[in-house]
């Protein structure tokens, strides 16, 4: 995984809060730090695309469904953090972010976050709006792998 394979980034600090009596992060935290990086992701992408939030949604709604880090390397209390997060794959109505935290060049934590759109009333899936993946794909400089999409080689 590489800083480039990246559109969107966001700085963040590691506060004393998050760090143990050794100045060492906290590994919870590191899901907050990519959590972060979400609601930053969806802010940009408003901003580019020109989508307001809740747009195209009608009624429904994203829901985390899965997390998966993987820890290489630990931050430290003061440490400037580079969040960075893309859009990898798009199900019926299930989408992936691929995770990086850094610090500078130095990949601390990968991982991946599966949310499921769903309902707000009833928490059932529904297909992701056809609108909301159009302004991912403009978004985004490596578009999202598609389910029932042709691999091509």
């Amino acid at each position: 995984m590489n800083k480039t394979d990246f559109r969107f980034s966001t700085p963040l600090r590691v506060r004393w809060s998050e760090a143990d009596p050794q100045g060492i992060v906290f590994n919870g935290h590191y899901l907050n730090y990519a959590d972060v990086g979400v609601t930053e992701y969806y802010r940009e992408l408003r901003a580019d695309a020109g989508v307001q939030p809740g747009e195209g949604l009608d009624g429904s709604e994203f829901f985390a469904a899965r997390t998966l880090l993987d820890y290489k390397a630990s931050a430290l209390f003061d440490d400037l953090l580079d969040i960075r997060l893309r859009i990898a794959r798009f199900g019926n109505s299930s989408m992936s972010f691929v995770v990086g935290i850094y610090r500078g060049d130095t990949l601390l934590v990968s991982g991946e976050i599966v949310y499921v759109h769903a309902n707000q009333q009833t928490r059932r899936p529904e297909p992701i709006p056809e609108s909301f993946k159009a302004a991912v794909r403009r978004f985004e400089t490596r578009p999202p792998e598609e389910a029932g999409a042709a691999v091509q080689g």
